[in-house]
């Protein structure tokens, strides 16, 4: 892909470069344009942003089948990390050099999900952009221990995994699948929640990774296509308290399989695709709650900072690109052999 000529890394140069999805379809739609830095008004910063990363609603928008129209021209991208280089007046909230990362949703702080916030890219420019301006309440402070290409990945995967988590607890038994982002990290919480991790993958290398991180059982759902009577069975026969549901119809079908009576699966994603089903008895004999997971507020992400910081916890990550390859970085998160998260260096 050709880009415009570089711009001065180390001085704040009046010119920026940013990617904009000029049409949606496919990666040709991705254009990196050259424009003039914005400059913070009253309660924002200007943001020198570091790392964005991937996430798989990203395959979604720009293959055009998300189901949120976006409009083009757009900035792609949701999650990034990046420090503080310009604030706007009356902004007390951080101060300059600071290393900060934003919130998902950028006016959901706290409380009930009960109606549909903003959200980057359908309603405003996302983060594949080399500086940004944004309300200094739509952000948080980096966990110290952390590289910028680390915290790019807390905003969407981490804050998903503890809110699909919530309310778990030391001496519950909780099931992830695969080696995604929200996974990877839900395997991560969870052993710093106290509880046990019953891990779904498909290859032994993964498994053997998957160990590493903190899983205590790993089952190859290649080798075991019922693998929901398996994991039942590692449970004691008792099933587990939570699921991490991040397949969509047809991992459901084995999640409920399962899932305890009174347990939860926490329904994040359609990785697998939307096809298949689930008969309502079937659903209904389980006893378990079945909750949709959106991501979470600013406040889930300040918990998720917290946790990550306290117990030293460091993002899974599969690959970091130059802002220069973001095209191959999708294309290589597009093709799915992923243990971790995708990260662009901008």
């Amino acid at each position: 892909m050709k880009t415009n000529t570089k711009i001065a890394r180390n001085s704040l140069d009046s010119r920026m470069r940013a990617y904009h999805l000029q049409s949606l379809g496919s990666l040709d739609g991705l254009v990196a344009a050259e424009q003039e830095i914005p400059s913070p008004s009253a309660g924002e910063v200007l943001m020198r942003v570091r790392a964005s990363s991937l996430n798989f609603r990203d395959l979604l928008i720009i293959n055009g089948v998300y189901p949120i129209a976006v409009p083009p021209g757009r900035v792609p991208l949701s999650d990034a990390a990046g420090e503080i280089v310009a604030l706007g007046a009356g902004v007390a909230r951080f101060k300059v050099g600071d290393r900060v990362i934003n919130s998902f949703f950028p006016d959901w702080f706290g409380g009930s999900f009960n109606q549909m916030p903003d959200q980057y890219v359908a309603n405003r420019d996302g983060w594949l952009t080399e500086y940004k301006v944004v309300s200094a309440e739509a952000l948080v402070s980096m966990p110290e221990h952390l590289t910028f290409e680390e915290a790019a990945t807390l905003p969407c995967a981490a804050v998903t995994a503890w809110s699909a988590l919530a309310g778990t607890g030391s001496g519950d038994t909780v099931l992830t699948e695969g080696t995604g982002g929200v996974s990877l990290f839900a395997v991560q919480l969870a052993k710093a929640m106290g509880a046990r991790v019953i891990a779904t993958t498909s290859s032994p290398e993964k498994a053997r990774r998957l160990t590493e991180l903190g899983a205590d059982h790993v089952v190859d759902y290649r080798a075991l296509p019922e693998w929901g009577d398996q994991v039942r069975a590692l449970s004691g026969g008792r099933g587990v308290d939570r699921v991490v549901e991040v397949g969509g119809p047809d991992t459901l079908v084995q999640s409920v399989k399962a899932v305890a009576y009174g347990g939860q699966v926490s329904m994040v994603g359609v990785l697998g695709g939307a096809a298949g089903g689930l008969d309502f008895m079937t659903m209904f004999m389980s006893q378990a709650t079945f909750r949709p997971i959106a991501v979470g507020s600013r406040r889930d992400l300040e918990d998720v900072a917290r946790v990550v910081q306290q117990h030293g916890i460091r993002p899974v990550i599969d690959s970091v690109f130059s802002f220069d390859d973001a095209a191959a970085a999708w294309r290589h998160f597009a093709d799915r052999q992923l243990f971790g998260k995708v990260v662009i260096r901008h």
